[in-house]
């Protein structure tokens, strides 16, 4: 079967720092992927790439068979308009480090928004989805609070609510606790690990190590821009090949 996301000698570079260097990487649907590694070593970059808030500098991204970006012509690949892009991106919701909640709207306003807007769904039914999804993460009764009301860990729930309200394909995560307190860490890790169960196709950087283990399919480690090792979460963490992936996991397991 065809992988739901592609990456095909993907690299990136900023002026004349490589970040990225020829990476290849699938996920099959209903997958989860972890990206771990130190400080540095591409992974937001890669995440970034995949939905094309950064511009691949050579190699593509394919998500569901069609190229994320760029669109045929004939037998020559151009670069969609904004229009177009911002069509495709609707299949891939984002989960940022920072929560990026409107502050002057609520929980709720926060999660109707983009349906209402770019699906242009009525407010009636934008507004029973986006109830439905409070629910779900946890914050049905926190629809009518603002962002400066809620907790770091409950403004991220309401992020990830904002993002399924688009209905994506595919999920991705950029180090979504890392701007939490320790204490406030469990309760997303624990609405990413019901996606997960509902089979929700995810990619995730991140350093929670114990997600990685528990949650996911598979698990890569980068370093340097490049994919140093993966496989296999348990066999990865308990059995890592590469001499750097060691070093790595001894620092932080």
């Amino acid at each position: 079967m065809m992988p739901l996301l592609n990456v095909e000698r993907l690299s990136k570079d900023f002026g004349t720092h490589q970040v990225l260097k020829s990476i290849d990487l699938t996920v099959a649907a209903g997958d989860v992927t972890c990206i771990v590694g130190p400080s540095g070593s591409g992974k937001s970059t890669l995440l970034r790439c995949l939905n094309y808030l950064e511009v691949p500098t050579s190699g593509a991204v394919y998500l569901e068979g069609e190229p994320v970006g760029l669109r045929f012509k004939g037998d020559k690949l151009y670069r969609m308009s904004f229009n177009e892009l911002s069509v495709q991106r609707q299949k891939m919701g984002m989960v940022f480090q920072g929560f990026h909640l409107f502050p002057h709207k609520t929980a709720l306003e926060n999660i109707i928004e983009a349906p209402m807007i770019v699906k242009r769904k009525g407010r009636a039914q934008a507004t029973e989805e986006a109830h439905a999804l409070l629910d779900k993460v946890g914050l049905a009764d926190r629809a009518d609070y603002y962002p400066r009301q809620l907790s770091g860990g409950q403004q991220q729930r309401v992020a990830i609510a904002r993002s399924l309200a688009m209905q994506p394909t595919l999920m991705l995560f950029d180090e979504p606790t890392s701007a939490l307190d320790p204490e406030l860490v469990g309760e997303v890790l624990a609405v990413m690990r019901q996606l997960a169960e509902e089979g929700m196709t995810m990619v995730v950087v991140t350093h929670e190590m114990s997600f990685a283990r528990d949650v996911a399919d598979h698990l890569v480690f980068m370093d340097g821009g490049i994919i140093v090792e993966a496989g296999h979460p348990k066999d990865v963490l308990s059995n890592p090949q590469h001499s750097r992936t060691r070093s790595f996991l001894a620092r932080v397991l």
